[in-house]
């Protein structure tokens, strides 16, 4: 069934747990995520990335509609998420298609034009009565490319989220949750995760809304559950679920049939999900 971020957050505070927004961009990634989810019991987020598109993955018009409808049909609440959205007219596009959610990425832009962008984008998402994420702050160490792969630098509260900062943004805006830097990283860890948890509660009790956290891939269990207990209320989880697929798919070739290597791949993208999504819930 379709939800937005809100409905369940509202479940996430309460249980002081963390929803996993797991990105998709084949239907291998889109059963993986929901059959783990409905077995479970437990709502999740279907998310793509405007990235996705522009490195010519996976396109929204082709993705899009398989999401919304597999949600639909999901037996758990479902949130269909556009992530790093940076253009007003893609993200439009994703709501006008059923998106449930939205997040926009102006951690690029000076401060006061990501306000002012935000807003518009707020403005656009509650028309449609969605969800909105938004970002500040700048994610360490990510060097992007064709793979995805990313060097981990370590960083520290120079280069993070200023939770002043924050409170100011989320006023000014009205976004209902916070993407925020504090030490993680997009794509593959090469080296340990730097994380400042006291910063995470610093910005969950600055801003009021719930924190997101980018880069959740590679992180450890202890480390999830840290930031989880200080805020954290959706993470972002992609590269290390796609990594479990292709091994899985590897392990299988040669194979006389596609169909082979693609459930494999998706049987092992289900028990890295399960894995993720059982610290994630405290389930574990």
């Amino acid at each position: 069934m379709l939800a937005t971020l809100n409905d369940i957050f509202k479940m996430a505070e309460e249980k002081k747990i963390a929803i996993g927004a797991f990105n998709v961009v084949n239907f291998e990634n889109i059963l993986a995520v929901l059959d783990t989810a409905e077995k479970l019991n437990m709502p999740t987020i279907l998310a793509f990335a405007q990235t996705h598109e522009e490195n010519k993955v996976m396109d929204l018009d082709t993705i899009g509609p398989v999401m919304v409808l597999m949600a639909k049909q999901a037996k758990v609440p479902v949130v269909v998420h556009l992530d790093h959205g940076i253009n007003l007219d893609y993200i439009e596009k994703s709501l006008k298609m059923g998106f449930t959610s939205i997040m926009f990425d102006g951690s690029a832009l000076p401060y006061d034009e990501n306000v002012e962008m935000t807003k518009k984008a707020v403005e656009m998402a509650h028309k449609y009565n969605v969800s909105i994420e938004a970002e500040i702050g700048k994610m360490a160490g990510i060097t992007l490319n064709n793979e995805g792969i990313t060097e981990n630098r370590k960083s520290d509260r120079s280069n993070y989220t200023v939770p002043a900062e924050a409170k100011d943004f989320v006023e000014k805006t009205g976004v209902d949750c916070l993407a925020c830097s504090f030490g993680t990283v997009h794509g593959e860890y090469f080296s340990e995760p730097n994380l400042d948890f006291d910063l995470v509660k610093e910005l969950s009790d600055a801003t009021g809304v719930p924190i997101v956290m980018h880069g959740g891939s590679g992180v450890s269990h202890e480390d999830y559950k840290k930031v989880i207990a200080n805020g954290v209320r959706k993470i972002n989880y992609f590269t290390y679920m796609d990594k479990a697929g292709g091994e899985g798919a590897s392990a299988v070739c040669p194979t006389k049939y596609f169909h082979d290597i693609a459930k494999a791949g998706q049987d092992a993208m289900q028990k890295d999900v399960e894995s993720a999504m059982r610290c994630f819930v405290n389930m574990d």
